[in-house]
């Protein structure tokens, strides 16, 4: 049974969960899981209204937003929660480990498939994005307030901003760049920044040769 599996992954994931009956009661991760596998029915029957309405209030109950149309897979364990968000196209695969603040977004008003798909076995750490309509595969870990804008391949370990490869099957992933030949931002910013008060004094200028011509 799905439910059960739900209980279970709370169970044997939260090292504070000291039984079952405290899960079911206490847990808002458990019960946002829960109302939305309600909600999905509804929505599959097209009764989009009242499963609408079951979310809107689970969201305010419990803090955590899941869109109805979204696919849940068995297991998933939305630990704390406050503040997690999925999409209408999101999937979920099995046994998947959601902590606060985590997004599973799109980047716009666009159409159609909009979500990330999760693979089976994901864990996304608090406060990660992962936004837009690509596949994160089996097994992959995304760590803390990453955010995520492109597709990861199975067995992967994902951190920063934008997210960036940084183990592959529990081995550190050897990149080129170094802290010799790596960019430094500071001056990035600063050659951007000089080009934005060229540009600015010449249209100054511009602007005091179109009033001199006038006077």
């Amino acid at each position: 049974m799905v439910i059960w599996d739900d209980i279970k992954a709370v169970k044997e994931r939260d090292p504070a969960a000291r039984n079952i009956l405290e899960v079911i009661i206490l847990y808002n991760g458990f019960h946002a899981v829960f109302w939305h596998r309600v909600a999905h029915l509804f929505w599959r029957i097209h009764l989009k209204f009242i499963a609408r309405l079951i979310s809107q209030l689970t969201k305010f109950f419990t803090g955590i937003e899941i869109h109805p149309a979204a696919k849940i897979g068995r297991g998933l364990f939305i630990d704390h929660g406050t503040g997690v968000v999925i999409g209408e196209t999101a999937e979920v695969g099995d046994n998947c480990t959601l902590y606060q603040g985590v997004t599973l977004g799109g980047t716009g008003k666009d159409k159609g498939k909009r979500h990330p798909t999760l693979g089976n076995n994901v864990m996304v750490g608090c406060g990660a994005k992962v936004l837009g309509p690509f596949k994160i595969g089996n097994n992959v870990k995304i760590a803390a307030n990453a955010v995520v804008l492109e597709e990861i391949p199975d067995d992967c370990t994902a951190v920063g901003v934008p997210a960036r490869i940084a183990r592959v099957g529990g081995k550190k992933v050897e990149r080129d760049m170094d802290q010799v030949h790596m960019p430094d931002p500071v001056s990035l910013e600063m050659c951007k920044l000089l080009v934005k008060i060229d540009k600015l004094e010449k249209r100054i200028k511009e602007l005091e040769g179109t009033d001199n011509a006038d006077l």
